[in-house]
């Protein structure tokens, strides 16, 4: 679509001189002249308006263009990360694989392509994130270990940093600190500090669903609507003096009670499904398995900025039939709209302009200011390259639609690349 700015302006004040006119011919009587007038003026007007359209510049529009990757994993997506350099996005499925793909400049068709790399683990990797360079990769999965895995041997460099007592849902590397995160199903938040191969256990109250990190500190979402917050330099200083390593020498054998930098209560209401953190390291946003996204300060003096809003819904109609009469008669039939609600799967911030993305259940990539085309399934996993210049979608069948028991066919689990254009992802002009 051509976009031209408007000139609205210019066209109110050429035809406010018009009716003025106008008015005037009309106020002196002289019929034929008023209308001699009017053609030589709207002459002139159109003459003014090709002028000004002619010297205006045609901005193409900045819609971003959607790239399927060849070569998807076989089973659901459960994340998908870019390296550090944004040379490389890194999948990771339930068919116990990660799948390398490179970027590839030179063919803009195929922003990236399969590299011909796939990391084999023991068992479905539930997440992965990237080390301090291109070549240091971690997993966790439901192996209960958390691997580290060397890029330049892919094919026989794994290392266990240590292990979980229950499969390890989630992980994050602080690049500030050279820490890595792991949490897990047994309710405990592991602390690495892979340059030395120590790392500490540290209790949850309960069971961890999502984690995300700035800059200085890590958001762990719970069940029961708890979200705490921690402190990665009272964390890396912790591990260095109370840590321990994977085959259990250190001073630390069982698990370090440590205070949160803040204990809080989501602002949703219902089970949590992603956390992710401004880019400004001022707050986060959690989303919830209602259909429902909600926004937060780290900043007690910033409370009053805390919103929430509704998404990932959709409105159907259905036919309803009441109860049978007391003589038995058959109910009646009424067609009736309903809100089906689906979670809200995945959170991404824009690296760059802070506006963030939200995947749902129903297969649909928003922003607050943009809704993208619906995908064929459900979204798992989301993430903005660390340029801002790319956004990379898991697409993948949630079972949201009760066919949990049916096998996933060819076609159903994409990865989707959006090459975004400039202006894209800015947010609106504050009001």
């Amino acid at each position: 679509m051509l976009m031209r700015p408007r000139g609205r302006g210019l066209e109110r004040e050429v035809y406010g001189h018009v009716s003025v006119a106008s008015s005037n011919a009309q106020s002196r009587g002289t019929g034929g002249d008023f209308w001699r007038v009017r053609s030589l003026l709207l002459d002139i007007t159109s003459q003014v308006l090709r002028k000004y359209i002619a010297n205006t510049p045609i901005t193409m529009s900045t819609s971003s263009t959607p790239h399927d990757l060849a070569d998807p994993p076989t089973d659901a997506i459960s994340s998908l990360r870019f390296s550090p350099s944004n040379n490389t996005l890194a999948v990771a499925s339930w068919d116990r694989t990660i799948t390398l793909y490179n970027r590839t400049p030179e063919t803009p068709d195929a922003p990236f392509t399969f590299s011909g790399t796939r990391l084999t683990c023991r068992a479905p990797i539930l997440d992965i994130c990237w080390g301090a360079d291109d070549n240091t990769l971690y997993s966790v999965g439901l192996d209960y270990d958390v691997r580290s895995h060397d890029l330049q041997n892919p094919e026989t460099e794994q290392s266990v940093l240590s292990t979980h007592e229950a499969a390890s849902n989630k992980i994050a590397y602080s690049a500030q600190h050279d820490l890595l995160l792991s949490t897990s199903w047994d309710s405990t938040l592991h602390v690495h500090k892979p340059a030395t191969g120590m790392f500490m256990r540290v209790p949850l109250p309960t069971k961890p669903f999502a984690l995300s990190l700035t800059a200085t500190r890590v958001v762990i979402a719970m069940a029961e609507r708890k979200l705490w917050v921690y402190d990665l330099l009272s964390l890396a200083t912790l591990v260095d003096q109370a840590g321990r390593t994977a085959n259990g020498t250190g001073p630390n054998h069982d698990v370090t009670e440590i205070v949160p930098w803040q204990q809080r209560e989501s602002s949703l209401k219902f089970m949590t499904r992603a956390v992710a953190c401004m880019p400004d390291g001022q707050g986060f946003a959690t989303s919830s398995i209602e259909g429902r996204v909600g926004v937060e300060f780290f900043d007690p003096g910033e409370q009053a900025k805390t919103y929430a809003f509704k998404c990932h819904r959709q409105t159907q109609t259905t036919t309803v039939i009441s109860e049978p009469g007391p003589d038995g008669e058959a109910g009646e039939q009424e067609e009736r709209e309903v809100d089906i609600v689906y979670p809200v799967n995945a959170l991404a911030f824009h690296p760059v302009h802070g506006t963030f993305a939200t995947g749902g259940g129903d297969g649909v990539t928003k922003r607050r200011v943009k809704q993208y085309p619906k995908l064929g399934a459900s979204v798992a996993a989301m993430e903005f390259s660390g340029d801002g210049k790319f956004l990379a979608i898991g697409v993948s069948p949630g079972f949201e639609d009760g066919k949990e028991d049916e096998e996933i066919q060819e076609g159903q689990v994409k990865i989707v690349v959006r090459e975004l254009g400039e202006n894209e992802v800015k947010g609106r002009p504050a009001k």
